[in-house]
Formats: C-alpha cells, structure tokens, sequence
C-alpha cells in the first residue's frame, strides 16, 4: 500500500508530465527568448522578425531578444543555433538559403538543414524582382532579354553571386530566357543598388524588401517579380512566368528550433505565430516592407513543405549547372 510521502511523490511526478520535475517549477518560457537572425539590423527580415516577435511575446508572457549573426551566407547565424541548448529559449528566424539552397551551393555546411532544426512556423513569402534603374531605356523583360542577346556578355545583371539565392535566380533568368547577360557578383546587395542606382549596372536581382521603397521614390523601376503570379500590392508589376512560363522562384522566412526542442514549446510557438498572421494589421505592415504573410501552417506540415523545396530547388541546381564550392 503506498505510503503518504510517495503518493505526493507521484502526484508531483504526474504534475511534471514528460518535461520532468524542473519544468514544473521553471515552466516555459520563465525567461526571454533570443531570436537569431542571419542578417543585419535593419534589414527585410530583420524587420519582419521584430514585427512578428512584439506580438508573439504578448502572447507567451516573455520578450524576444533579436541577435543578429550576418555573413558567411547564413551559415555563421544556423550554426549558432545548431550548438545552442534545444530549452525553448533559442529560435533562428531562418530563409530559404540557410534552410534550403545552402545544401546545393555548399560542399560542406556544419550544419544539416533537414536534420539539426525543428520546423516550427512557417512566416512569409519573400518574392525577388528584375530591376533596372529608373532612367533606363529597358522597359520590359523582353527588352531586357533582346538586349542581352543582341550583344551577349556586354549587359551586367547585378545579384549577391552564385552561392546565393538571388545568384540562383540570376542564373535561372539566364538559362530559361537564354540570355547573355554578364552577371556581376556583390558581395552587399545594397552595394549593388547603388550601382544600378547610379548606372555602374543594368540590371539586378534582389528581395522586394531590399529595394520595395526604392522602387516606389522613384530611383529604379520593377520589370518582373519572380513568383509564378503577380502579388499583392504590385499588381502592375508582371510576374515573370508572364514571360517565361513555370518560372517560380520565391525566397521565404520562417522560425526553427535547435532538433530535441520539446514539442510542447514548438507547438506553443508556431500557436502564437500563426495567431500573430492572422491579424490583418502585422500582414498590412509586412506587405509595406514587403514580404506577404503565410497562411498558417503547422510544424509537421512545415516539415512537409521544407522537404518539397529541398527536391524541387536541387532540380533546379542541376538544370542551371551550379555546382556546390
């Protein structure tokens, strides 16, 4: 017959659940929460990432601390977050080249996508452009291509080089459109803004984030945008299936975990960012930086989708030639 002392021992041991005894009297979270990101403050994503985090944080009683690890094309921020404790107090607020193309660009990476990050919310989708500066005689894309034809290797299209996704995107535009464009390499995106601002360059690929508000003061102009259709709040902007059909390439942004996070906290998380989504105010402000707000998704279908870009962006890498370095 169990005694007094061991039936409160087992209501305790109950009470804990599988977290054990420490989570019972530390439940999650107890203290603030460090959102890793990849690139600069002040950046597209870095934006999203405090826009989302103020809200997700009313909701689960803790701050966010955004701690931003740029360079090494994300590989600097994803490994901070492979070696960090899977305790529930480290995220990587993560794009599709740490999570995906990294893989095909990369010889090596110290970390694995699919294996060392638990998925947890899908955010937002992060559409790319083809721009020219805004005194350019190039009007269209098929300006653009007739050009780079007519004299192939003379038209500089600008990108952050061919181990990045806007450097896949380049290349992509190339082969499908058959073009001779010379793509020139940045290592800033921003540099190369300034160059196609000032005329050093012809053309460039980049994140509507980067150069959205740009586009609308005027200094350059948006010929394509590179998902298969046209989006939300550029509807005059053709997308560039319009040109070149089954063209389809949209970076995103998304939160991870370090793998072993306990499901309990991933499931809160990805609750608390879908339920920020979900408001219409957060999407109208992320339009305005310009990523577009996901339908909610949860984590194991975010696995799902995961795995899916990985196949149908390893094709891709095969059909442009990109071999890993």
């Amino acid at each position: 017959m169990m005694n007094r002392r061991s039936f409160h021992l087992a209501l305790a041991a109950a009470a804990c659940g599988p977290w054990g005894l420490a989570s019972a009297q530390d439940p999650w979270p107890s203290k603030p929460i460090k959102l890793v990101l990849s690139q600069p403050a002040g950046s597209g994503p870095d934006a999203i990432a405090r826009m989302l985090s103020d809200g997700v944080a009313q909701s689960i009683g803790q701050p966010f601390v955004i701690d931003n690890k740029p360079g090494g094309q994300n590989v600097i921020g994803a490994q901070a977050v492979k070696q960090s404790a899977p305790d529930g107090y480290t995220f990587y607020f993560a794009t599709t080249a740490a999570l995906v193309t990294n893989s095909y660009l990369f010889k090596s990476l110290p970390y694995d996508p699919l294996k060392d990050f638990a998925p947890v919310a899908f955010v937002a989708n992060s559409p790319f452009a083809l721009l020219v500066g805004a005194e350019s005689p190039i009007k269209t894309v098929q300006d653009l291509v007739a050009r780079s034809k007519a004299d192939p290797g003379k038209l500089s299209l600008a990108n952050e080089g061919p181990r990045t996704f806007g450097g896949m995107i380049a290349r992509l535009f190339n082969a499908r459109a058959k073009a001779g464009a010379n793509l020139v390499a940045y290592s800033s995106i921003g540099t190369g803004v300034q160059d196609l601002i000032g005329g050093q360059v012809d053309a460039l690929v980049a994140d509507v984030a980067s150069t959205g508000q740009l586009v609308k003061q005027g200094r350059m102009r948006m010929l394509a945008v590179t998902s298969p259709k046209r989006i939300a709040g550029w509807d005059n902007v053709p997308a560039l299936a319009e040109t070149l059909p089954g063209f389809d390439m949209v970076g995103w942004l998304a939160v991870v975990a370090p793998a072993g996070t306990p499901a309990p906290i991933v499931a809160r998380m990805n609750t608390g960012i879908n339920g920020m989504l979900e408001k219409p105010a957060l999407s109208e402000k992320m339009l305005a930086v310009g990523p577009i707000a996901a339908p909610p998704q949860t984590p194991q279908q975010f696995d799902a989708f995961l795995r899916e870009e990985h196949q149908r962006l390893g094709q891709i890498a095969v059909e442009i030639g990109l071999l890993p370095e």
